[in-house]
């Protein structure tokens, strides 16, 4: 059920890493940027760390607010990527694991050098 993730949490370091990213993009929303986040991170074939990211910061995004009205679809996408992990599919899974993949793909986007303004978040979405 698409209800199952109420929130989500991300470590100090994310939110860090997000900051310092909307200063480039100009984009004021966690949200948004989470979403590029995630879909970079799900592009990746090979798994993100297993670690449980930290829960130190004081960013707590609604699922309602995270999904926009793409709530289906982002629920389809974590429920994909659990069977593609073998992992049984139940709340604390896909939390956890939508977390992995938003701590890793925000470390990608803020890794990249060419990511210097909103062109070049743009840009990341033309990769191969």
């Amino acid at each position: 059920m698409i209800h199952d993730i109420d929130n989500i949490r991300l470590p100090q370091q994310a939110k860090d890493q997000l900051s310092n990213l909307k200063k480039k993009t100009k984009i004021e929303q966690w949200n948004i940027l989470c979403r590029w986040a995630l879909a970079l991170s799900l592009a990746e074939k090979n798994n993100p760390p297993e670690a449980k990211p930290a829960t130190d910061s004081s960013i707590d995004i609604n699922w309602k607010t995270f999904t926009g009205d793409k709530g289906a679809i982002y629920y389809a996408l974590i429920v994909d990527r659990c069977h593609k992990e073998g992992l049984e599919i139940k709340t604390e899974n896909l939390t956890w694991l939508l977390r992995r993949h938003l701590v890793r793909g925000i470390g990608y986007l803020t890794a990249r050098r060419d990511l210097k303004d909103i062109n070049g978040l743009i840009g990341v979405a033309f990769d191969t």
